[in-house]
């Protein structure tokens, strides 16, 4: 294709080219149409319009006809793509030319294809409706897809950070360059080729499914990837194997229709693709970054070991890879082969609407029901999630009547997917359970819910997500036709064996289901509502924080007066006295010591009952939700308690919470009550610090004021200043470590000593010579000194590193580690130094994963250094 030289508009270029286009383009209209639509270019009803055209090349000619019309910016877009393709296809046919393949091989490729297409062709909706498969192509939602990954160390429950995570790459968009799935395998930015992509993305929100639109494309010839076979792994087979094997045999055990051709197609690896689905399922997935491998691949070994050589490039070197996991597991991949990474969003706003559509069939029902799910804040939020998206409609298909009103909390939801489903299976086994009854042999719903709930609480103490045939769980549940409808069952064949691989719907199906029977059998209550041990040895990375929430929500008297009515289902009432008072309890008691809450907030939300919130009566009310990063629900869970409150807030401490501008504007009216509030280690713009501002001129309470680390420069601090003059009650503004300097200090002078008796300011961009000028302000702390004040402050902080993750440690590593050789002789320094290095020790002997080991290490001989 003749590339666009500049001298002339890319309009005009497409007009010249027309002929030519028609021609290149026919062979893979498909694929480039649906790079349009995922780069927005083009519109689903371009789509739509494009695919009514009989041929392909009548479908490039309507491109060609839409692209005139949309303008010089689209045209530009079409000639790179296509430009990008056709480079693609000449580095796939490069190996070829040397060494033409034989008949027999091309014969083996379109037969492995047929196959695939075979394979892919149909979908089953999110594994919980009786079997019922339906078209891919007509169901397939486009998948928002972009470089990047969550972070390596996951500390909440990682589908309740979605919303925030999604929110934080929504604002990315316009640096963050979307990817269509026939793109993952291209060159970043002209960098070396991609060879092992890891995408990643929470549990429901699509990996598989973009598995299947590859496996989907490639069979049908609807991409323009180079490769010439594709083969496809799931990690739940793979946990089936228990004796050595070889990469062959791997590849076998379900295309037996290569086996003539493997030699060829193994020889020729630059044009092979594997595929390995569901790493976090993998059973050895903690012990992957082996170190003995194999080269060969009939060379026998564990099966762990065949993955590792696979990823580490030792087997098959020129082969790609293709990688999927949720995020919590990631820490166990051996990253550093990795050449992309690649984030699953789940779905746009529009995408989410699209879904709608295709699932009612019904342009007038899916309207209606979107338009109920986009007036309810919390059921859009969780609509992003495909898997979420599907319970929704499951909802809002099955159970109009169920509840008077909409649902409130993430339990009201789950509680009604439960009854809709239950209603329309019995609805549709209406005769069978009439013959049922009547022989006696038919299970009470209510006996059939508590088994799969013994079934997902066992598992889900246990980590477990996957539950096998053999399970003594699981064959308590033979012969239950509800089985069908909430697991999700895959039949995983070995030579010699075969076996039944279970899973819910969804993991936060599961937690829900071990919440109900937690909550309606004589199961003792968890011992805590947050359980608090070894956030670093990954002991608490939020496991547990949703069946937490679930169990409140399902004790509250309307779920439990709802699933009695419908299901049968009882709590009993001492149980729920019990809870209540525990709620209680332990929200005093850590609204008194300033523990760490936001969990425990939750639970009350799902509550939802205001007298709970009144009878929290603690003497100082301190609400600590710091160093999580929060999302609207947790905004919700917070105003919802303290609106409930009453008086002055003695300390909100919102530090590293990625607080921003309207977060602050949506919680002002909780600002004003505060005494002591703390907003460090958020990125504080001129925005937000006048969203500060405004709240500083207003409150008659705010006393202290913690702006530590929050990125502020002398025009936020100049806008702060000038607030805290109007009403003068201000007594210490702590900012250390930010892009203060002398200049700006300045202007807090004629603010000290009154009303502000303390100013620290350590750690800015401060000068020798600036220090010493304002060593004679008593109220000014530029330096550290053998002030007590500096005790409490080293307490302070080793209290946050007790609690953080090994990541956020090294990230306050970084800032306490700059001090000078003549404070480290203060007492206090030598005993915070000291206590934080032996917690530094602590981590290392703990710690799993080399790459942080590493940091830790680095840090734990600076701290020897200079103690």
């Amino acid at each position: 294709m003749v590339e666009n030289d500049g001298c002339h508009s890319c309009l005009t270029a497409l007009g010249a080219l027309r002929v030519s286009l028609v021609d290149e383009l026919e062979g893979r209209i498909d694929s480039l149409l649906e790079i349009l639509v995922c780069r927005e270019v083009f519109t689903r009803d371009d789509r739509e319009e494009v695919l009514c055209q009989l041929g392909p090349r009548a479908r490039v000619r309507k491109v060609l006809d839409i692209l005139t019309c949309k303008g010089e910016e689209a045209a530009k877009v079409f000639l790179s793509i296509s430009s990008h393709q056709q480079e693609a296809q000449t580095h796939s046919h490069e190996g070829n030319t040397d060494q033409p393949q034989s008949v027999e091989y091309n014969k083996v490729k379109q037969k492995h294809k047929d196959v695939l297409t075979r394979r892919s062709e149909s979908m089953l909706f999110y594994n919980t409706r009786h079997g019922e498969k339906i078209l891919f192509s007509e169901h397939y939602v486009n998948l928002l897809l972009a470089d990047g990954h969550q972070g390596l160390e996951i500390k909440r429950h990682e589908v309740l950070t979605f919303g925030q995570k999604r929110l934080s790459m929504q604002q990315k968009s316009a640096v963050q360059r979307k990817i269509a799935p026939a793109e993952l395998f291209s060159r970043v930015n002209g960098n070396r080729p991609v060879k092992k992509v890891l995408v990643s993305g929470v549990a429901g929100i699509g990996k598989t499914i973009l598995v299947q639109k590859m496996l989907f494309d490639f069979g049908g010839n609807r991409d323009h990837l180079r490769f010439d076979f594709i083969v496809h792994m799931t990690f739940r087979d793979l946990n089936l194997i228990d004796k050595p094997t070889n990469f062959r045999e791997l590849v076998l055990r379900k295309n037996r229709h290569l086996a003539k051709e493997l030699d060829n197609i193994l020889a020729n690896d630059d044009k092979l693709l594997i595929i390995l689905d569901g790493f976090d399922e993998f059973r050895h997935y903690r012990s992957c970054d082996v170190d003995a491998f194999v080269t060969e691949p009939d060379e026998d070994a564990e099966v762990v070991e065949v993955f590792g050589s696979l990823m580490q490039g030792e087997l098959l070197p020129n082969a790609s890879v293709m990688l999927t996991s949720r995020p919590a597991a990631i820490n166990y991949i051996p990253v550093g082969c990795i050449d992309r990474f690649v984030l699953i969003a789940g779905f746009s706003l529009a995408e989410v609407q699209d879904f709608f559509f295709r699932y009612f069939q019904d342009s007038a029902i899916a309207e209606r029901t979107f338009a109920v799910v986009s007036a309810n804040e919390l059921m859009l939020t969780l609509c992003y999630i495909p898997a979420f998206c599907y319970i929704v409609c499951c909802i809002l298909k099955e159970s109009e009547d169920l509840c008077g009103e909409s649902p409130k909390t993430m339990t009201d939801i789950y509680v009604q997917y439960l009854v809709a489903l239950l209603r329309s299976h019995t609805q549709a086994r209406a005769e069978t359970f009439r013959q049922e009854r009547e022989a006696g042999t038919v299970q009470p719903l209510s006996d059939i819910v508590l088994k799969l709930g013994r079934l997902a609480f066992q598992k889900l103490m246990e980590h477990q997500t996957l539950f096998y045939g053999s399970d003594r769980d699981v064959a308590a549940l033979e012969g239950c036709s509800l089985v069908s409808t909430f697991l999700d069952k895959t039949v995983a064949q070995e030579p010699g064996c075969t076996e039944e691989v279970y899973s819910f719907a969804h993991l936060t199906v599961q937690e829900f289901f071990a919440a109900v029977y937690c909550a309606m059998t004589d199961h003792p209550l968890p011992d805590a509502l947050q359980h608090s041990a070894g956030v670093a040895e990954g002991s608490n990375n939020g496991h547990l924080d949703l069946f937490n929430r679930f169990l409140s929500g399902i004790l509250s008297e309307r779920n439990a007066n709802l699933l009695s009515r419908q299901v049968g289902l009882c709590c009993h009432k001492d149980k729920v006295d019990k809870y209540r008072q525990r709620i209680i309890g332990e929200l005093t008691m850590r609204c008194e010591s300033g523990a760490l809450i936001l969990n425990h907030l939750h639970c009350l939300f799902e509550q939802q009952d205001p007298s709970l919130a009144l009878a929290v009566q603690p003497e100082r009310l301190q609400v600590n939700v710091s160093d999580e990063t929060l999302s609207q629900m947790d905004y919700n869970a917070i105003t919802y308690f303290l609106d409930l409150t009453k008086g002055q807030i003695a300390e909100l401490d919102l530090t590293g919470t990625g607080v921003s501008c309207e977060a602050l504007r949506d919680i002002q009216h909780l600002l004003l009550r505060c005494n002591r509030l703390w907003l460090g280690e958020n990125n504080i713009d001129i925005k937000t610090a006048q969203v500060i501002a405004d709240v500083l001129q207003v409150s008659d309470s705010i006393t202290h004021l913690g702006l530590g680390w929050s990125d502020i420069g002398d025009d936020e601090l100049l806008a702060i200043s000038g607030a805290i003059r109007v009403k003068r009650n201000l007594q210490e503004l702590w900012m250390e470590g930010n892009r203060v300097s002398y200049k700006g200090l300045l202007s807090l002078s004629d603010l000290t000593p009154n009303p502000l008796k303390k100013v620290v300011a350590i750690w800015n961009d401060l000068t020798d010579t600036d220090r010493e000028s304002f060593c004679t302000q008593e109220s000014i702390t530029v330096s550290f000194s053998d002030d007590e004040m500096w005790g409490a402050w080293g307490e302070w902080v080793f209290k946050r590193c007790e609690v953080s993750s090994n990541e956020k440690l090294v990230t306050v590593l970084h800032k306490v580690c700059n001090i000078s050789v003549r404070c480290l002789k203060t007492q206090w320094a030598k005993t915070f130094y000291k206590q934080l290095s032996q917690l530094i020790k602590h981590r290392i002997e703990c710690c799993t994963e080399e790459d942080m080991s590493k940091k830790l290490k680095r840090f734990d001989r600076i701290l020897n250094h200079i103690q």
